[in-house]
């Protein structure tokens, strides 16, 4: 059982929570991989792992003021689904107006202990290069590929809520499809499912797990007027706040022209009054 299991998991990922619980049900393996969401909980920062320059690194030196992190788990020898989605997660950065490194981070810590530099430094290398230039030279050195001792990445993975499990009769891991978005001080402040992260989705995840701190006024009014829907699986339409956010246009555009009318106007009574006439 190799590729079957990986394509059950993504479409675990992508059904309603009655359809997960049957899809379970039926595919005892599946219990043992899923996402347990623990928002707002803080991740162990002071876990150590090696990056791809062969530096031991704690985790908590990749989290920084102001700067929000994406966090990805994987490993390399994955056939299939690790690679899908980190290159869901490049294609959505690509689309940022943000650069990694800068307004936030990027992280990807594998799980598989079998890991080495080697192989760790060529999935980052491939991944990177989906970037394009500019925005691949601030990747390689903002986009972070982490491996270590097994026992840091399973206490990683328990505080984000990532179960995955080892399949001995093929040697690969089973394991869910999930963007983690925490913020500067390591907090979980959203999950991402899927192989698909739109543009939109991880710009205001990325603004949320800020408290606002990154993005334009434009950006904070989409933040104000979205809101995140777990069975949508992405950022909705929050039918209330447009509602008031259009009220509150409406009133500003109505007390300005009223505003304008009546300065006309008593431009035009005063003018009267000294006998000025208007052209």
């Amino acid at each position: 059982m190799k590729y079957p299991i990986l394509l059950l998991i993504i479409s675990l990922l992508y059904c309603g929570n009655s359809s997960a619980q049957i899809l379970q049900s039926e595919v005892p393996e599946l219990q043992k991989v899923d996402v347990q969401e623990h928002l707002g909980r803080t991740i162990p920062l002071g876990l150590t792992f090696t990056d791809t320059e062969g530096r031991t690194v704690r985790l908590g030196d990749h989290f920084h003021a102001n700067e929000p992190v994406l966090l990805c788990m994987f490993y390399s020898n994955c056939p299939m689904l690790c690679h899908v989605v980190l290159e869901a997660v490049a294609k959505g950065v690509k689309q940022l107006p943000w650069t990694p490194g800068k307004e936030y981070n990027i992280i990807s810590v594998s799980f598989d202990p079998r890991d080495t530099l080697e192989l760790v430094a060529g999935v980052k290398e491939r991944t990177v290069a989906l970037l394009g230039s500019e925005a691949e030279t601030a990747a390689k050195a903002n986009w972070h590929f982490l491996f270590g001792a097994e026992k840091d990445s399973r206490r990683l993975a328990d505080s984000l809520g990532f179960m995955y499990y080892y399949q001995e009769e093929n040697g690969q891991w089973a394991h869910p499809a999930v963007l983690f978005v925490l913020t500067p001080d390591g907090a979980i402040s959203r999950y991402l499912y899927g192989v698909n992260y739109k543009e939109k989705d991880l710009r205001l995840a990325l603004m949320e797990a800020s408290q606002g701190k990154l993005g334009n006024t434009i950006d904070r009014i989409m933040l104000y007027c979205f809101h995140y829907d777990p069975d949508a699986k992405g950022y909705v339409a929050m039918a209330a706040n447009i509602m008031k956010l259009g009220g509150a246009a409406t009133f500003i555009i109505l007390s300005l022209i009223l505003g304008i009318f009546w300065l006309r106007e008593y431009s035009r009574r005063t003018a009267a009054r000294s006998g000025v006439k208007q052209v």
